[in-house]
């Protein structure tokens, strides 16, 4: 995240002045850095009561700590944010149920409408300040919609047409973690880098690129990464 200007009051809403909140990312890291920065609650009104790294920690975490808001990456080891988000349906039904706010770094419009459709409240990226994310926590425990600049057109342009997403045959053959291999491929990672971040070997990365090649019928990653780009998988 930017540096931000210091935090004032967090605004008030229909649960009071404290957002129980779960991070989730498979970069300590970034979860430390949004911790640090957000989960002052005296200053914030941010409780962070869970964290988790993959889908079924995630899963475990918001089951077990019923959050008001979960901040929830799109790129995870285990089937990403939408696995997240389809087996934490039952949660979002309740009254004053669990609500999910992408935070993501990418910009793709097929990551935003698809965590959109399974459920998720709103999408910001990576780039937002603290005070200004804060705000988008609230918001969503408020049972508003968040989304950074740009992104909400996305959602917009998806829905307003037809309630069924518009299908890419070639995108269609491969599996969720073939797309995950396909984008981090496109990003210029390693294989080695792409084992160590998906939690798979590298000859299973090598096997996931050839059915990707296979499927799309291109020869190289070069090929590939400018046919990711071309759909804005990127």
């Amino acid at each position: 995240m930017t540096e931000a200007a210091p935090m004032g009051v967090p605004p008030a809403g229909g649960r009071g002045s404290t957002a129980r909140v779960v991070l989730v990312d498979d970069h300590r890291m970034f979860r430390t850095g949004v911790r640090a920065e957000i989960g002052r609650t005296e200053v914030t009104g941010i409780d962070v009561v869970g964290e988790a790294d993959d889908v079924d920690s995630a899963v475990r975490v918001v089951a077990e700590t019923r959050p008001d808001v979960v901040l929830l990456d799109v790129h995870l080891p285990g089937g990403g944010g939408v696995e997240v988000l389809r087996r934490s349906v039952g949660l979002m039904g309740e009254q004053g149920g669990v609500k999910f706010l992408a935070l993501s770094v990418s910009d793709a419009a097929e990551d935003v409408i698809g965590v959109i459709r399974g459920g998720a409240r709103g999408y910001v990226t990576k780039t937002i300040t603290g005070t200004d994310l804060v705000n988008a926590v609230f918001r969503i425990a408020d049972g508003d919609a968040v989304f950074s600049p740009r992104l909400a057109g996305f959602v917009l342009d998806a829905f307003a047409a037809t309630d069924t997403p518009p299908v890419d045959e070639d995108l269609d053959r491969l599996t969720q973690r073939e797309r995950e291999v396909l984008r981090l491929i496109a990003r210029g990672y390693a294989y080695k880098e792409i084992a160590k971040q998906l939690f798979i070997s590298v000859k299973t990365v090598e096997s996931h690129v050839s059915a990707v090649l296979r499927k799309l019928q291109l020869s190289n990653r070069h090929e590939l990464t400018r046919w990711a780009t071309a759909r804005r998988l990127v």
